[in-house]
């Protein structure tokens, strides 16, 4: 290593980026590599990363930014905004090849802190050094793209080009890494300087800037919550619209970001901890079992809707979708009754962006604001419930207009908006409600369904699969008529085969949209995600379909049951295995209730589960393959409905599972103890997924009044555990 990293200083810019792709490729596969090194690159790197640049002369009220034109500028703003933040009146632009440089010199080093991030977390300057470099270029947006970003269609925007994404996808890449206590102090030394300047680009870049640090570091940011709230929502009255744009992406971050992290912190809280057996709030919470409403919605709510339903009527229609945008992640953590005082003027809003020419004949919507609209109107209709019922007469009306009069391929997008927004209102309403517009909707559904195929509409089948299930949730049993109609073409996707391409390494193949390739064998396989992405939604919505209408779907146990076993072994795509483990129990219920289950069924069902429970070598499925097998049981009668060669084959696969974890878990513990240090967070995440398959393990052992040595094992492997908690990590705040 020492002759390689000694060439980088005296190599010239043109060479080094292809050098430091190199470098990353390797402190990607082997970070340890670079450990006795750290001080050398850190006397190098920041020379790369952060390049000197003329701050030029010093912006006013009168001159914000008077280089403007440019993409460079001073960094750190000076937090009272009269310091220096636009480039020279000479426009010095960064070269293309420093650009370059500066970009492959961040990739090492976020690459590196991925790979090794208990390696990198105590480095002095490290984290620093990194989390400037980003903070800078996400500032560099050029001025002049303003008026086309402000014209432009989102999905078709010409200015995303020379966008810093970059910096932005770094950022979020090291907060992920090495969690808050390690980037929100060096953050935050810059971020509210940035949202004070003068430079509306620096304002922009602190809110990216904190919603690209939001999931990394959410378990210390909720801490500060109120703070990061206090500063963001004054935003949203900024001149400039980019930074109103940036506030409710910022929001709308924070609302998903926290959610998802407060669920995991609640489960860590108790259930790995094994202190209640799954039974108090925290873990009910974190199952969803009781109500959750999250930390942002909960406490500042009042702020946020005071900020974001003004910003509905802002009159650039980037900055209205986008609070629009910003309203569903809000909605999808808050309680009904938070929601219901605001709901009359989020609606009413919303139905003016959605329809402006009923207030206004001369205004007419863009496209992608209605598209926007429809799905903010279908989130709301959700988190409401049933108190969306008195504005369902003024958009339900609508949305059947759309579906039976938006056919030109232009509007694919908003006519699949529009059907599954009616889908979620019909739901959130109840039938009673729907009934009236039910055969109406069905039949545009069977309309669209029937027509012709769009082979550039990849939306269309995907959107008529996910409206049947609401449809079929919204009416229960009297959607049983309609089967005939949706069965079909599920379960042929249902059954569709994987499509799959294999290369050797060394050959070429060309990527395709909706592909991946992995490794395997030492050969390169091709898998086509697009078509996975099908197969799983469609095992989830017979899930929906058999468990809302139990016994009346009977007639179809049969053929779902013979697609949803061989599902269990469906290694290509977790989604499918997961979807076809909790699909099994529920069509055994169907078939029981129905009449139609037959002893054959219920023999290749239980081989089936105790062979994939014998064999499996993931925790978190063997956990559901343990879960449906006591699901399983529990509709057939429980133990005494278990012949004795099944209960027998399911204590013997059992048995291999202990002895497999055990040797896991020995290994585990017998690892160089700053290995463990350095790899805490993710030895804990194993640790969780075996602890929740041994506690449904358990409890089928329980069940079928296994000997009690398997119990004693069970008990044994628990305490085989590392003791994580006494290994602190700097996330916590240890050294």
């Amino acid at each position: 290593m020492y002759p390689m990293l000694n060439t980088l200083p005296t190599l010239p810019h043109p060479k080094l980026p292809p050098f430091l792709a190199v470098l990353t490729d390797l402190a990607g596969s082997n970070p340890h590599l670079f450990r006795p090194h750290i001080p050398a690159l850190l006397a190098f790197l920041p020379s790369l990363l952060l390049p000197v640049v003329d701050a030029g002369p010093t912006p006013t009220v009168a001159r914000p930014n008077p280089g403007a034109g440019g993409s460079s500028f001073a960094f750190p703003p000076v937090a009272n905004g009269n310091g220096s933040s636009g480039n020279g009146t000479d426009e010095k632009e960064v070269p293309g090849e420093d650009d370059e440089v500066r970009k492959g010199a961040l990739e090492f080093m976020t690459t590196l802190s991925e790979a090794k991030p208990g390696m990198l977390r105590g480095v002095e300057g490290w984290v620093n050094i990194v989390v400037r470099g980003c903070l800078e270029g996400m500032g560099e947006i050029p001025e002049d793209d303003t008026e086309i970003w402000l014209e432009a269609d989102p999905a078709e925007d010409p200015t995303d080009d020379s966008y810093p994404h970059t910096y932005e996808h770094s950022l979020d890449r090291i907060a992920c890494a090495l969690g808050g206590h390690a980037v929100l102090p060096p953050a935050f030394a810059f971020i509210p300087a940035m949202l004070a300047s003068h430079d509306w680009r620096l304002r922009h870049a602190g809110l990216m800037a904190i919603a690209a640090i939001a999931e990394g570091t959410s378990k210390v940011m909720h801490q500060e919550l109120g703070k990061i709230v206090d500063l963001v929502t004054p935003m949203f009255k900024d001149p400039h619209p980019r930074v109103r744009y940036a506030a409710c992406q910022c929001i709308g971050q924070l609302c998903t970001d926290l959610e998802v992290s407060d669920l995991v912190w609640l489960r860590s809280l108790c259930r790995t901890a094994r202190c209640c057996g799954g039974v108090c709030e925290s873990c009910r919470v974190a199952d969803g079992t009781a109500p959750l409403q999250e930390v942002v919605q909960e406490k500042y709510h009042e702020q946020i809707f005071a900020a974001l339903i003004p910003t509905l009527e802002a009159p650039e229609a980037r900055v209205h979708a986008h609070a629009a945008a910003a309203l569903i992640n809000f909605c999808e953590g808050v309680e009904r009754e938070t929601l219901l005082p605001y709901l009359d003027s989020i609606v009413e809003r919303l139905l003016k962006l959605l329809n402006p020419a009923a207030s206004d004949p001369s205004r007419q919507p863009k496209r992608y604001v209605q598209e926007q609209v429809i799905t903010t109107l279908a989130m709301v209709a959700d988190a409401s419930e049933a108190t969306f019922a008195k504005h369902y007469s003024a958009i339900m009306p609508l949305l059947l207009n759309v579906m039976q009069n938006a056919n030109g391929p232009e509007y694919r997008k908003l006519r699949v908006k529009a059907m599954e927004c009616a889908g979620l209102i019909a739901i959130a309403v109840g039938r009673d409600v729907f009934r009236p517009d039910s055969q109406t909707f069905v039949e545009l559904l069977m309309r669209i369904q029937n027509s012709p195929a769009d082979p550039n509409d990849t939306m269309l089948s995907h959107s008529l699969i996910a409206t049947w299930a609401k449809v079929c949730q919204a009416l229960g049993e009297e959607f049983e008529p309609y089967l005939p109609v949706v069965m079909p073409p599920l379960l042929r996707v249902a059954s569709s085969k994987a499509d799959i391409s294999i290369y050797d390494d060394d050959e070429e193949h060309e990527d395709r949209d909706g592909w991946e390739s992995i490794s395997m064998d030492g050969r390169q396989v091709g898998v086509k995600t697009s078509a996975l992405e099908d197969k799983c939604q469609a095992f989830e919505t017979l899930l929906i379909h058999a468990s809302t209408l139990n016994a009346r779907f009977g007639p179809y146990v049969q053929q779902v049951l013979d697609l949803a076993l061989p599902g269990l072994r469906f290694y290509i795509h977790d989604g499918v295995q997961e979807a076809c483990a909790m699909l099994i129990p529920v069509l055994i219920s169907c078939g029981k209730n129905s009449g139609t289950l037959t002893t054959q069924m219920v023999v290749a069902t239980l081989s089936q589960l105790i062979n994939c429970i014998g064999n499996e070598s993931d925790s978190s499925f063997l956990a559901s393959l343990y879960k449906c097998f006591h699901d399983t049981l529990l509709v057939l009668g429980g133990p005494a409905a278990l012949a004795p060669e099944f209960r027998a084959g399911v204590v013997e696969a059992t048995k291999r599972q202990l002895n497999a974890l055990a040797e896991k878990r020995k290994a585990r513990a017998a690892r160089p103890a700053h290995e463990i240090r350095e790899e805490r967070e993710d030895l804990a995440l194993i640790q969780e997924m075996e602890d929740f398959a041994i506690e449904d393990m358990a409890k089928v052992l329980r069940a079928v009044d296994a000997p009690p040595e398997l119990m004693i094992a069970v008990s044994s492997l628990r305490q085989l555990g590392l003791n994580l908690s006494d290994w602190e990590s700097e996330e916590e705040g240890g050294s």
